[in-house]
């Protein structure tokens, strides 16, 4: 682990170096030689590489300046959005918890227009579809939701100002409105299923489905029409396990925001 004593080399082309250039790099600035050199360890735009040194009691840190993707802010597209607590702790430990998110995706809702398609809020991060209307509004919205919750939830535990509650920023991609659409959708709602806190998805109270099952006629005003046909078979579909092909699929695209589609669309996008 890289300690306050340790020293960082700045490696600034936004790229991981390969071994070979990591030497160069230590030979010429250091005069020293790479004896072993660790698994990056990536967070947000920074990447550090930590190294150890022939002969040296301290560790050096290969410190790679990462750019930050640019983010796709598109009116008129289905947007899959998610993000974490910090250190993937819990964040909703009770009823009051889940009711104050929900509350607050309430108010954003209301406040930005947004369309909420589905949603799924898991004990430590939570789900979104999303089908913003102009440019700019999924920042608008996702800045004004996280910023809300974040200072409400310090408030109600009272420990405002002890640190991040999400692990950064929201990640977010595009969604292709046919199959794909279906796919995603019920990924997010069969969340809590797959993760066995309920013995069917439409059981889980903090999700669409759940909503859209058994909430009453004002719960459900706060989700919008679907893009697509709602199966009429759907909830028989969404207990069913996902396939393997269509969970690596969606979690690619989580992991690298990229379009989630057929790769005629996702060329395009």
């Amino acid at each position: 682990r890289m300690m306050a004593r340790d020293t960082y080399v700045r490696f600034g082309n936004g790229k991981i170096p390969t071994n070979e250039e990591i030497q160069t790099v230590l030979e010429d600035y250091l005069g020293a030689v790479a004896v072993e050199i660790t698994r990056p360890v990536e967070r947000s735009w920074i990447c550090v590489l930590p190294v150890r040194i022939m002969g040296s009691a301290t560790n050096y840190g290969i410190l790679i300046n990462m750019p930050r993707i640019e983010r796709i802010d598109v009116g008129g597209y289905v947007y899959h959005v998610l993000n974490r607590a910090n250190a993937r702790v819990q964040i909703f430990d009770d009823r009051d918890d889940y009711l104050q998110f929900e509350e607050v995706l309430e108010e954003a809702v209301e406040k930005f227009a947004m369309r909420l398609l589905a949603y799924s809020i898991m004990p430590n991060h939570w789900h979104l579809v999303l089908h913003p209307k102009n440019d700019g509004d999924l920042k608008l919205f996702m800045n004004w939701l996280s910023n809300t919750h974040t200072r409400r939830w310090h408030i109600q535990k009272d420990t405002v100002g002890q640190g991040h509650l999400y692990q950064g920023r929201y990640k977010s991609f595009i969604c292709q409105n046919d199959n794909h659409f279906l796919t995603l959708v019920r990924y997010v709602e069969r969340n809590a299923k797959k993760a066995n806190l309920v013995r069917r998805a439409e059981q889980w109270q903090w999700s669409s489905v759940w909503r859209r099952e058994t909430g009453s006629v004002q719960k459900r005003k706060l989700l919008s029409s679907w893009p697509v046909i709602l199966p009429h078979d759907y909830l028989e579909w969404l207990n069913k396990p996902q396939s393997q092909n269509e969970e690596e699929a969606l979690e690619r695209s989580q992991q690298k925001s990229v379009p989630f589609g057929d790769p005629t669309w996702t060329d395009r996008m």
